[in-house]
């Protein structure tokens, strides 16, 4: 049943030639063709390394993404901990290639156009371009096994080599190139196991090694990128159709299926989980000093960052009133309770001063706690359940305040300001502290305990929107008073925490083990990769212009002028050939559907006879006409290329994330090995079949 992998040969008698003749004669013909493979193969790496390596190091200044990859490299060869809405591998990659080069890590990245000068860069860029140029040898090598079709194959090289659009992106120092090395790896693994099976070679050392392989390639397609799901998925479904064509095979018995099960469970399942976990602890262990990253994590998180205000710190327990203290949002990404010396706008409620959410640490995240309706004395008193405070601010000397005006944003929730003078201000100062979970007489702790800020008249719950608000107020999140006071955006908790009369404890008792910081390092990602808006004047796109090759993007806007942007030839012949497959798979699904009956007639007439078969490529148990098995042949193989095409590029259609040209050129892979395929089985075989007629 694995019909889109494998290829049919004629009968030996059907060819007219004696046994001895036609042993002979295909011995010759495999020798030959074996021969011609090389020979092409040969001219697609060279062809490949010739355009890919040409210019590698120009020009010699950063380009679009490289300000942020090339910077994350920095950081890891300086062990600096940052936040980045992608799994890690990638940027260890680029890191290690840059630090086996000679790269010391100095270099700022802080814009596109700066000038390397004397930065050894290059050998980052040699080794993106590297895996980029291999990509075209393995598309070359899945076309020939799923088709058997040399002329295929090229076509699909081709369309990948002189492809400007690829070309581009591949010569940089970016996650793409790595992303689509290892996606294609993927299915070059998945091809090598399938041929493997239906060639009944199943378990043997070689199949173990694809398997392997094709495992490892899916842990570290994931753990570039969060989008190397899509290639699970379809490997992950190309597995289930392969056993299940197994287990519809009555010659083989059900240990067969169950042992085919149990084996690539483990290859294809455990063993990339294995290694993506070993992915995170190697990224958590090496970034292990304080970096400007630290905000979007949790307090207990950034206790096992050094450098960090709360590594290896000593702070008091217990909360009391007259502690200087910062506050941070307890949802995941939250930032701290932060005010400056600037005022809302006209037009945005009252025109008091601003209180925001900051993802970094800053002096103007520190208030006091004080009683609502006196000054605090030299005794301790610690801040209970349900007691009520005043929050001032401790750079400005202006109350934590709330009124019944709108927010700027979230307009059906309430503004919050700061309000007064050198901490003076009016009833509406007064918040409510509510622990989560907590009972009359319970202390709020350093840390660990979550509460809520209740205003003491409006009824509302001090919230981080987590919106972004606009230049005016340094695109900072927007803090407001939300009716809603089950809101989990409404829940915070003490990080730093100073009070003069109170023992310091050491923090280290809250640092969180590998599994912990392992789901909150994805939590963080995941509401990053959500959240990701476009910046004021980028170029961004839509899905629906990417097949026509719309816009591209810049990669660098000075003297030297570099824009991505793919051949017009090659993606428009591209998104004729998926329209084409979509008419021919209809057209053959109607007519085997018609022809069922016959079929079958046929194929038990056909069983009977003694038919020499090549075992290995030809699953099935009849021989059929060549014309008929080579077209269904290819038709299989397009079905699984279109359906990786697809699971590339439709899920972008319902991301609510920022989206960008190059987000296509995965899909753009799987097309141009479409193309191959069908300008192989509409040219070529309409071709052979109307000379075949005509002799």
């Amino acid at each position: 049943m694995l019909r889109g992998l494998t290829v049919f040969n004629l009968t030996n008698s059907k060819m007219g030639k004696s046994s001895g003749e036609s042993d002979s004669f295909e011995a010759i013909s495999n020798t030959d063709r074996k021969l011609s493979w090389w020979l092409v193969f040969f001219t697609v790496v060279l062809l490949t390394c010739s355009t890919r390596y040409y210019k590698v190091t120009e020009p010699d200044h950063v380009c679009w993404d490289e300000t942020h990859f090339g910077k994350m490299g920095s950081w890891y060869i300086n062990r600096t901990f940052f936040f980045d809405v992608h799994p890690p591998l990638g940027k260890m990659l680029i890191a290690l290639s840059g630090y086996l080069t000679g790269y010391d890590g100095k270099f700022a990245f802080e814009k596109p156009g700066d000038k390397y000068n004397e930065t050894n860069f290059q050998g980052m860029r040699y080794f993106c371009t590297t895996l980029g140029a291999l990509i075209i040898p393995m598309a070359f090598d899945i076309v020939h096994d799923m088709t058997h079709s040399l002329e295929a194959a090229i076509v699909a090289a081709f369309f990948l080599i002189f492809d400007v659009g690829v070309l581009t992106l591949n010569q940089y120092i970016l996650l793409d190139p790595i992303l689509l090395f290892f996606m294609v790896s993927s299915v070059w693994g998945m091809v090598k196991v399938s041929k493997f099976t239906v060639s009944g070679l199943s378990f043997t050392i070689k199949w173990w090694s694809y398997l392997f392989f094709t495992g490892t390639a899916l842990a570290c397609t994931i753990s570039v990128k969060f989008v190397g799901l899509f290639v699970v998925l379809l490997v992950g479904l190309h597995t289930i159709y392969e056993i299940w064509c197994i287990l519809g095979d009555l010659e083989k018995p059900i240990k067969e299926t169950l042992n085919q099960i149990g084996c690539r469970s483990v290859a294809l399942i455990i063993w990339p989980i294995f290694l993506y976990l070993t992915f995170f602890y190697i990224h958590l262990n090496i970034l292990n000093h304080s970096g400007n990253g630290d905000g979007f994590y949790s307090s207990a998180f950034q206790s096992r960052l050094i450098g960090n205000s709360l590594y290896n710190a000593s702070m008091p327990r217990n909360v009391a009133f007259g502690s200087m203290v910062s506050i941070k949002n307890h949802k995941t990404g939250g930032g701290y309770l932060h005010s400056h010396l600037h005022l809302y706008p006209k037009g945005v409620g009252s025109q008091q001063q601003q209180v925001t959410s900051y993802t970094h640490k800053d002096e103007n995240n520190v208030w006091i706690i004080k009683p609502h309706d006196k000054e605090f004395t030299k005794d301790v008193v610690f801040l209970k359940h349900g007691d009520l405070v005043r929050l001032e601010h401790l750079q400005t000397r202006r109350n934590l305040h709330s009124h019944d005006e709108p927010a700027p944003i979230s307009k059906t929730q309430m503004q919050v300001t700061g309000y007064g003078e050198n901490g003076i201000g009016d009833i509406n100062d007064i918040w409510k502290i509510i622990i989560i979970g907590g009972k009359p007489n319970d202390v709020v702790n350093t840390v660990t305990t979550k509460f809520m800020l209740i205003h003491y008249l409006q009824g509302c719950a001090l919230s981080s929107s987590g919106k972004q608000l606009p230049k005016w107020g340094f695109e900072q999140q927007e803090v407001t008073c939300n009716s809603n006071v089950r809101d989990s955006n409404a829940n915070w908790n003490i990080e730093e925490n100073k009070h003069n009369n109170l023992p310091p404890e050491s923090f280290s008792v809250y640092a969180p083990g590998f599994f912990s910081t392992f789901l909150e390092s994805h939590a963080v990602m995941f509401q990053g990769n959500a959240g990701l808006k476009p910046k004021e004047g980028e170029s961004t796109s839509r899905p629906w212009q990417w097949p026509i090759n719309y816009k591209g993007q810049y990669f660098s806007g000075n003297e030297y002028r570099i824009y991505l942007l793919g051949n017009p030839i090659i993606w428009w012949t591209n998104l004729l050939f998926l329209v084409l497959f979509v008419f021919i798979f209809s057209r053959n699904a109607i007519k085997r559907r018609r022809l069922e009956g016959k079929l079958q007639v046929a194929q038990n007439r056909i069983k009977h006879k003694n038919c020499n078969r090549d075992i290995e490529n030809i699953p099935y148990k009849f021989c059929a006409p060549e014309d008929k098995v080579s077209e269904q042949t290819h038709m299989y193989a397009a079905i699984w290329l279109y359906i990786g095409w697809a699971m590339h590029y439709f899920p972008f259609w319902i991301m609510g994330r920022v989206l960008y040209f190059h987000h296509y050129f995965p899909a753009l892979i799987f097309n141009s090995m479409l193309t191959g395929e069908g300008f192989y089985n509409i040219i070529f075989l309409t071709l052979e079949n109307q000379i075949s007629r005509n002799v």
